[in-house]
């Protein structure tokens, strides 16, 4: 019997924090329901996981940010059976800029507290957003050298 490899779905999000609140962008699924999710995205080829969630972080708030930590790494298996394994970092706001336009899919970037997201529930794009918070709110935090890149 032969069984089928299921390839991971590579991704990168951010967590921005700024006076208690998170931004998060409000996008289009590719089911087209409205939802809720960090600056997130996939890694694209020969891009750094570090370097595509800045590109990221850019693309969907138009805030230009420097990463300075990794929150976590993450595995989930979406009810359609794809999985994904997400790298999570935290940042800081270095720029934003106000003109560019935001990322295809991209409804809004919004600002929100932990109550205000943790009542969103199903409109949260998948469980890892509230997971990576409560890891990131936890306190946990990992040198960006704790991935290593081999040429």
């Amino acid at each position: 019997m032969e069984t089928k490899k299921l390839l991971p779905r590579i991704t990168v999000a951010t967590i921005i924090e700024s006076d208690s609140r998170f931004l998060l962008v409000e996008e289009y699924s590719e089911e087209g329901r409205l939802v809720y999710n960090q600056p997130a995205g996939h890694l694209e080829r020969g891009e750094m996981l570090a370097e595509a969630a800045a590109r990221e972080v850019l693309e969907e708030t138009a805030y230009e940010i420097q990463i300075d930590a990794i929150v976590g790494i993450y595995s989930w298996n979406n009810p359609s059976g794809c999985n994904f394994i997400r790298t999570c970092f935290s940042g800081k706001i270095l720029q934003y800029h106000p003109t560019q336009q935001l990322d295809y899919g991209i409804k809004r970037m919004v600002w929100l507290g932990y109550e205000e997201i943790s009542a969103l529930g199903s409109k949260l794009r998948s469980p890892m957003v509230l997971h990576c918070i409560n890891d990131y709110t936890s306190g946990k935090r990992y040198p960006l050298e704790l991935f290593s890149y081999l040429s």
